[in-house]
């Protein structure tokens, strides 16, 4: 009955995503904020993709194979911004037992909260109606209400990781390891193949007071301990076995199909998670394993996921394919809507399979680098946009662009050039043949706070810009004109930009510590403006690590379950009208990097004065602004 198409309920929307993964919903959130009316589908009943409570992979970004935290004057500050550092914020703070559910109900908070965006859970995408190069509508099915929806949209952003949406479209895209010929790449194997990236399922124990016994299955893999000499027992360059997280290198099925022995790699998975487990609970089979050489005696499982964490499947192709070249040279377009900088991380398709070799082999990206939108917008299909790890890149580029935070910043990006395309009327295949509309992508993706390298706020509306600025106090490495430098994070040389496009410096604000709080920063015209929005970027430590992660090592080393110690916790906004100074906003408990306050009209009617007072932080002893915009017109 639910494959008659007559009795699908249509739906209509501005802009259609399907998938609600790490790429999904920023880039669902973004186009939403920005007026598009969007729907959201989603094929599982939680969102957050390989970060869910179902798989529980944590989000790593262009930091992630950097310093950790060598101190903040020699580090870039390279977390991604935006709405997965929004995400990231709440979380830590709302989330300080590090609960996967949580996690998924934070993400579905956000969603439901956004007055132009209607999600579907359980509703997965199955085809679509096409005419000619465009999608006129995608057909979707919830089988939980046995329901079916024909929903019709301008633009169309297919965000679930295996392609589903543009596999329908026909567009064309690649699958396994390409061949150095092909795009010239050293890292890429001398003879192409279908080979990929396997899959991982996670496990978690706990540990108990009384001793806790395991029983593999009978279908459990059993494993020798030469056979995980390069996993489980400690190498140079790898971490040490953790119980409450699992083992990333569990993986297997980059041999097979995997989307369509998906199935299989899942049982194949669940036999060898369980088979590690037996071999840390129990030691290796036919042997007397002296003593608890992994301290396990105590632990026993809590969870292990049914769903594996799927690192690679389809990538389209783009109107540009990212390559290795793209990566390690750090290439300029024209057209970037988001940075990565994760390693060229390849690991073998054989996956725990390949017992003699690493689990991985990561090569060091020297600097940031750009991801251009041409490689997020179908180079055959008019209407069809990707982001995530299906976007356009080699297998060898894809390496790193996969990442979630990574695919995160992607997807806002693509979100946000969605949303100004259906505002033009202009489909996404001529985006970036209007140098106009690329412009005002990039500005705005800057307003909301993600880094572009080497782009500047050039919003001619910011009249912060046109201001003389004042401070209570400042530090030689941060003047109080750090705050409209039109960069909103430190670049240093260390894993930065390249030299030749790098602005380097702290790029904030920072008063005398020895003069204490309140701090403040005043602006001051030559003529009365009139304000209507005051924008400020904190500072919340982004040259640290700061994830959801269940590994208890990696997260010992944030700032976890509480604001970051650098973000202003209270301040206030006033401005001076006839002698007076009035208040526009007084803020206390403040743990987020970006916030907006839109003045009252029957309050602020013109000013020359605006002075923002810190008031106290979450632990620092001065204030730290990184940025200032201040939206308004002048009389006349």
């Amino acid at each position: 009955m639910l494959l008659n198409v007559e009795r699908f309920e249509t739906l209509e929307c501005d802009i259609l995503v399907a998938g609600g993964g790490a790429a999904g919903v920023p880039c669902a959130l973004s186009a939403a904020r920005l007026g598009a009316k969007v729907i959201l589908v989603q094929d599982r009943p939680v969102l957050g993709g390989n970060a869910s409570s179902e798989v529980r992979m944590h989000i790593v970004g262009a930091n992630g194979t950097g310093a950790f935290d060598r101190g903040e004057e020699l580090v870039t500050e390279a977390r991604e911004g935006g709405i997965v550092e929004e995400i990231r914020l709440d979380n830590c703070v709302n989330n300080p037992q590090r609960s996967a559910s949580v996690f998924d109900l934070i993400l579905y908070d956000k969603c439901r909260n956004e007055p132009n965006l209607r999600l579907l859970l359980n509703t997965a995408v199955v085809g679509v109606e096409m005419t000619g190069q465009n999608i006129q509508s995608a057909y979707a099915l919830r089988n939980s209400t046995e329901q079916g929806f024909r929903v019709y949209a301008k633009i169309f952003i297919d965000c679930t990781g295996d392609g589903r949406l543009g596999f329908e479209t026909g567009a064309p895209f690649m699958e396994g390891r390409e061949s150095q010929e092909r795009f010239g790449e050293t890292l890429a194997p001398t003879i192409g193949d279908n080979y990929r990236l396997g899959s991982t399922i996670l496990l978690q124990a706990r540990k108990h007071p009384v001793p806790m016994p395991f029983s593999a299955p009978a279908w459990a893999r059993r494993f020798s301990r030469d056979e995980l000499r390069y996993r489980l027992y400690a190498t140079p360059g790898h971490e040490q076995p953790t119980h409450e997280y699992g083992y990333w290198w569990a993986e297997w099925g980059g041999t097979l199909d995997t989307i369509k022995d998906n199935e299989a790699i899942r049982d194949e998975l669940l036999s060898i998670a369980l088979g590690i487990w037996d071999h840390v609970k129990n030691g290796p089979p036919g042997t007397e394993q002296g003593g608890d050489p992994f301290q396990a005696t105590h632990w026993a499982l809590e969870w292990i996921g049914f769903l594996p964490g799927k690192r690679e499947s389809r990538r389209f192709v783009g109107q540009h394919v990212l390559t290795e070249q793209d990566v390690l040279q750090s290439t300029e377009f024209g057209d970037a809507i988001a940075f990565g900088g994760w390693s060229l991380d390849l690991h073998p398709p054989q996956g725990i399979d390949a017992t003699g070799e690493q689990p991985c082999e990561q090569h060091p990206v020297p600097w940031l680098y750009d991801i251009p939108l041409r490689s997020c917008i179908s180079r055959d299909i008019r209407n069809l946009m990707f982001a995530g790890r299906n976007m356009s890149a080699t297998h060898v580029a894809f390496s790193s662009t996969r990442v979630m935070a990574t695919c995160a910043a992607v997807g806002q990006g693509v979100g946000t050039a969605a949303a100004l395309a259906v505002a033009r009327a202009t489909l996404p295949g001529n985006i970036v043949l209007d140098a106009r509309l690329v412009y005002e992508i990039q500005q705005q993706l800057l307003r909301d706070d993600l880094f572009l390298i080497n782009r500047q706020n050039e919003d001619a509306n910011d009249l912060a810009r046109s201001a003389t600025i004042l401070a209570s106090s400042s530090q030689p490495l941060g003047s109080e004109s750090n705050v409209i430098s039109s960069q909103t994070r430190a670049v240093h040389g260390l894993r930065g930009a390249p030299p030749h496009r790098a602005r380097p410096g702290t790029h904030r604000w920072m008063s005398d510590p020895q003069l204490g709080f309140p701090a403040w920063i005043e602006f001051l015209w030559p003529e009365t403006v009139c304000i209507v929005l005051v924008q400020l970027a904190f500072d919340t430590g982004q040259h640290r690590h700061l994830t959801l992660s269940h590994h208890d090592g990696y997260t010992s080393r944030m700032q976890w379950g509480r604001p970051q110690v650098e973000t202003v916790a209270s301040y206030r906004i006033e401005f001076e009208q006839e002698g007076a100074w009035k208040l526009l906003a007084d803020v206390s408990g403040n743990y987020q990097r970006l916030r907006r306050h839109v003045a009252n009209p029957s309050v602020v009617t013109s000013t020359r004065r605006l002075r923002i007072t810190v008031i106290a932080t979450h632990g620092i002893d001065h204030a730290r602004i990184m940025e200032v915009r201040i939206n308004g017109r002048r009389p006349g």
